[in-house]
């Protein structure tokens, strides 16, 4: 019996003495690791924070600014408890290299997405087009009504809704038709050879000059442009405002043509002179 209780001393001795050496030996890393960690945390909320409140002070779209501020945190916070774990003593080389072979089989899988992905920061961060604006892109033209990471929603003019992939977007030219507040008109008026050049350059500005929607400045010009197979071709611009533009095209044309038919100038069609030979019976 008393040599049971003396293995068992023994035994407890060697238990404690060996968890008063672990306890040496890993006691301080642990508590440096729980420091480390703590601070840490502190350190990457208040790098986050200030990173939220830069991208509203730079006003940086609210998608992506959400993007960056979870992205940010979520690789920091990885980064730290990586640390803290090899501070500790826990092999962290394995872990990353399965982390690393995930990512790159991850990657390959979802290539098109990845390309979406990168566009659509790259327009959420360039801003060539913002929500409302009108563009001509992709053969589309119509409104854009959101943004989003990975793809453009489009509504066209015939109330079609477009979904555009960000990788083809911003890999391609794009055509923003609101960004600037005015844009210049154009029309082609063709009369006929013997109608008086003057007197129609001095109807077209009439109709031009009378629209107050057509701004003074730059003032509307009106010149002879060609000559073409059966007409006299007369170039008119005029600057608008951009919401006014279609509105002052289609009225013009109207305009123009009623002015025409009163002061009686010739609008001419395609014509050809057929000339017809008999042949001689000799």
């Amino acid at each position: 019996m008393e040599s049971d209780l003396s293995q068992i001393t023994d035994s407890t001795v060697e238990v404690a003495a060996t968890l008063i050496e672990m306890g040496m030996l890993y006691g301080p890393r642990a508590l440096l690791a729980l420091l480390t960690l703590i601070i840490g945390l502190w350190i990457v909320n208040r790098f986050v924070a200030m990173m939220q409140r830069g991208m509203e002070a730079r006003r940086v779209e609210a998608t992506l600014a959400s993007f960056l501020r979870n992205l940010a945190n979520i690789g920091l916070k990885a980064l730290l408890l990586l640390s803290v774990a090899s501070m500790i003593g826990i092999a962290t080389t394995s872990f990353i290299a399965v982390l690393a072979a995930a990512g790159l089989a991850v990657g390959l899988a979802l290539q098109g997405s990845l390309a979406n992905f990168a566009g659509g920061v790259l327009i959420l961060l360039f801003r060539p087009f913002r929500v409302g604006e009108v563009v001509d892109a992709q053969g589309f033209l119509g409104t854009v009504r959101e943004i989003q990471i990975f793809h453009t929603v489009i509504k066209t003019f015939d109330n079609r809704t477009i979904i555009v992939p960000n990788g083809a977007l911003s890999n391609d030219k794009i055509t923003n038709l609101s960004r600037e507040e005015t844009r210049r008109v154009e029309w082609t008026f063709g009369v006929s050879y013997e109608d008086d050049i003057r007197k129609v350059k001095d109807l077209i500005l009439e109709q031009l000059r009378s629209d107050d929607r057509i701004l003074a400045e730059p003032a509307p010009t009106c010149v002879l442009a060609e000559f073409g197979d059966s007409s006299v071709n007369f170039m008119a611009r005029a600057w608008v405002n951009a919401d006014d533009l279609w509105s002052v095209f289609w009225d013009m044309n109207e305009r123009v043509k009623t002015a025409f038919d009163a002061a009686e100038v010739t609008i001419p069609f395609p014509q050809r002179d057929v000339h017809l030979f008999q042949a001689s019976k000799d």
